[in-house]
């Protein structure tokens, strides 16, 4: 069946906490059937951890087509200081449709470059709150409706807010990505990071991210130039990114831009700046693995005292820059419990610190 003539412009509202794809749908349903698209987005108070910046982000990447605005109170009012115009607060969620409607109403005009002529909604309220637009804009405005019937099995915002993980098949992956928690190892040579990595992933059904220094060494045949840590700097937390869009809660990481700060350091004696800063990046949780179980060489470490410089150096480190973190002594199944331990302390943590 073709599709109506497009209108000029058109309106999706919503609070996006998260945007979840039924969200999705009905933005595509409406990017299909108007020449520019408007979405607007707030939440007053909100909800922790959906910050306007957050929720932003995921529509523009998601949507880079459409004119996106997720406004909070700091917001608005950088964007009214902006236009010269008196600052005004957002409406409250608790405030009436009357309230709601007038103050998109507003924002279409006195921000967003004037009126729209369709409103896109899943919802029957959509009729209404056309009407309203239209009486405020002096000029008919549309309502294009999306049948529910699209959403069969959908969680509701409710829903995915109160566990995420249970009901991630109703996110996108980029979307999920930003709740899975990033769970890092640090430590000397032959301390168990790879292999940690590796099992927790495979016990909880989630996935790993390997050392990608430890990859480029070997396609270089054992060879490792100074710029090339720039490149593993940059390139770790890229893989981490990918890897946690299609993970399950957890992704474990094998080494962080720390780990290749002090490579700098011990192979080439500098610390340049760029990786003084990709050192300072965060995880939701760290481990640093203790030298207390045997030395395995297998070509390619240097050796034991070695290995108790590094750990020496992360321990400095750590305590520098106030991370946090968590000692892993003992055998692997020891080690294995110690991590378990913990993700189960933080097992209702909703996003990773990285994702905002």
């Amino acid at each position: 069946m073709a599709l109506p003539e497009r209108v000029p412009r058109g309106l999706v509202v919503g609070k996006f906490c998260p945007l979840h794809l039924g969200h999705e749908r009905l933005i595509e349903f409406a990017s299909a059937r108007c020449t520019q698209l408007l979405v607007i987005g707030w939440s007053q108070p909100g909800f922790a951890g959906y910050s306007a910046e957050r929720r932003e982000r995921w529509l523009r990447a998601r949507f880079p087509q459409a004119t996106v605005a997720v406004l909070d109170d700091a917001r608005l009012a950088a964007l009214c200081r902006q236009q010269g115009i008196p600052v005004r607060a957002l409406p409250q969620d608790k405030d009436s449709e009357q309230v709601q409607r007038a103050f998109t109403a507003w924002l279409c005009v006195a921000l967003l470059s004037g009126p729209v002529q369709a409103v896109f909604t899943g919802e029957d309220y959509g009729d209404g709150f056309a009407a309203a637009l239209a009486q405020h804009f002096n000029a008919p405005v549309q309502h294009h409706r999306l049948e529910r019937s699209t959403d069969i099995g959908q969680a509701s915002g409710t829903e995915l807010r109160a566990d995420p993980h249970a009901h991630r098949q109703g996110l996108s992956r980029s979307v999920y990505a930003d709740h899975v928690q990033r769970v890092a190892f640090i430590g000397g040579e032959s301390t168990g990071k790879s292999t940690l990595a590796r099992v927790l992933a495979e016990r909880l059904g989630t996935a790993w991210v390997p050392e990608f220094g430890r990859t480029l060494w070997e396609q270089q045949g054992g060879e490792l130039q100074a710029q090339d840590l720039l490149r593993i700097a940059a390139t770790q937390p890229q893989h981490e990114h990918q890897a946690a869009q299609h993970a399950h809660r957890w992704v474990f990481c094998d080494t962080t831009p720390l780990v290749t700060l002090g490579y700098s350091g011990w192979m080439f004696g500098t610390a340049p700046e760029p990786l003084q800063r990709a050192a300072a990046r965060a995880y939701d949780l760290l481990f640093l693995c203790a030298p207390d179980i045997p030395f395995e060489q297998d070509g390619t470490r240097v050796g034991e005292e070695f290995r108790m410089r590094q750990h020496a150096w992360y321990l400095q480190q750590l305590l520098a820059r106030g991370v946090a973190y968590v000692l892993l002594e003992g055998d692997l199944e020891m080690r294995i419990a110690r991590v378990l331990e913990e993700l189960a302390r933080r097992a209702d943590n909703r996003f990773s610190v990285l994702a905002e």
